[in-house]
């Protein structure tokens, strides 16, 4: 039987927290609002949702171009790693078994991996390649249809709860990582991500078990 691997990219593969919290800054100087309550609500919503909650007077096509602006400009200009153990890893995934699904844009993930060393597989599912975003199961059920996967081979592994979500929602396995609390939902959790590759080329090569129902109560454990 074949497995699949499906990994985010922001927060999972590449650390770019830091990143993520000076794009959103400047953003939120340039509207005269607060830095850190507007990188609050960016957490947990799309940038859409963002601008209507924080900016609903600005022109929403202008706030996402300036956001745009910004983030093209990080990807050629700011400092950030892989995690610990990214590159190995995926360079151990057989071709063909693996997809980034971000809710990032693709050239943003290509430039970014091309500065971290990391290998960009055949299948990226970004923001542009689906009508609905995470939490909605549709980018990971577009990666595995993109793959020819079963839904109930494919393991997502993840660092966010819209991105558990997602994955949970599409029938997937799910294992969070580079969280020191288990997100709620994930079958099994890893404080780094390094600690989990191992488990996900077993998984990978058919060595581990995918069975959601019982590894849901060690989720905490790893």
């Amino acid at each position: 039987m074949s497995r699949y691997v499906l990994f985010d990219v922001d927060g999972t593969l590449i650390d770019a927290l830091d990143n993520q919290r000076r794009v959103w800054g400047t953003w939120a100087e340039h509207h005269g609002l607060d830095p850190v309550e507007t990188y609050r609500v960016a957490l947990r919503t799309r940038p859409t949702e963002t601008f209507a909650q924080l900016a609903p007077d600005r022109d929403p096509a202008a706030c996402l171009a300036l956001l745009h602006a910004l983030e093209d400009e990080d990807v050629r200009t700011g400092a950030y790693d892989a995690f610990e153990g990214a590159a190995r890893l995926l360079g151990a995934l057989a071709p063909g078994s693996w997809a980034l699904v971000t809710s990032n844009y693709a050239h943003r993930v290509r430039g970014r991996f091309e500065r971290t060393g990391l290998p960009v597989p055949e299948v990226l599912v970004d923001a542009a390649a689906v009508a609905e975003g995470k939490p909605s199961p549709v980018p990971y059920l577009r990666a595995a249809e993109l793959l020819g996967a079963d839904p109930r081979d494919c393991l997502v592994v993840e660092d966010a709860p819209t991105g558990v979500r997602a994955g949970l929602a599409a029938g997937m396995t799910v294992w969070g990582v580079n969280a020191p609390v288990a997100v709620e939902g994930v079958h099994r959790h890893f404080a780094r991500l390094a600690d989990a590759a191992p488990e996900v080329l077993a998984f990978a090569r058919g060595a581990a078990q995918a069975d959601s129902a019982g590894s849901r109560a060690g989720a905490a454990a790893s």
